[in-house]
């Protein structure tokens, strides 16, 4: 899995990081577990296909992970590209290239007493730019 972080982040920051890795590593080995653990069983994952709002609630979402890493795994680039933190609430812009398609991740996150978790996600798909 290739992973950066853009910019340095602060301690706060760095601690919203945890839910964020757990879902990369949702999506790099294909696994819902790690995606349960990163969000919020409330949450929803939400995005406009073909002008359509899609919005799933977290066990759609998680059955769409069967447990076989894509094929080109090893040549997926993971981006954290910045973390706005305000006391328990956060979001975060994330990029995923994942072949032929980037997706754009924004995150909303919230301090439980369970340390922090995906609220919600909303996203966008675009072809790679060559």
């Amino acid at each position: 899995m290739n992973t950066i972080f853009r910019p340095p982040f602060n301690e706060e920051q760095a601690a919203v990081l945890d839910p964020i890795n757990a879902y990369f590593l949702g999506h790099a080995n294909d696994e819902a577990s790690h995606m349960r653990a990163a969000f919020l069983p409330t949450a929803h994952i939400e995005s406009m296909r073909e002008g359509v709002l899609t919005s799933w609630p977290l066990d759609v979402y998680c059955a769409r992970f069967k447990g076989t890493p894509a094929a080109d795994e090893a040549e997926r680039e993971r981006v954290v590209e910045w973390i706005d933190v305000q006391g328990s609430a956060a979001c975060a812009k994330i990029t995923l290239v994942h072949g032929a398609t980037t997706f754009t991740d924004y995150f909303v996150l919230l301090k439980t007493e369970a340390g922090w978790k995906i609220a919600n996600k909303a996203f966008q798909g675009q072809p790679t730019a060559d």
